[in-house]
């Protein structure tokens, strides 16, 4: 993976976060996967670790978890 993956599902904190993680390592360093737009997604990122949204895979593969917005489980409703 070259690039870190940000997952969320549209709600204000993760939303809030989306806008920080692009300040921080710039729209061209990260993929942003809102599940509400994408849900085909979702396995691929249970697969990998994620547990809630908002979280972030970096290049190397770690899973941060930020700021509890949601669960897997209710992000598949």
């Amino acid at each position: 993976m070259s690039k870190s993956i940000f997952y969320h599902a549209g709600c204000p904190v993760c939303l809030s976060a989306e806008h920080d993680i692009i300040e921080l390592i710039g729209q061209e360093n990260v993929d942003i996967v809102h599940f509400g737009e994408d849900r085909s997604r979702i396995g691929a990122a249970e697969k990998i670790g994620v547990k809630s949204v908002p979280a972030l895979v970096t290049p190397n593969g770690n899973v941060l978890h930020l700021n509890f917005g949601a669960s897997m489980a209710d992000v598949k409703g």
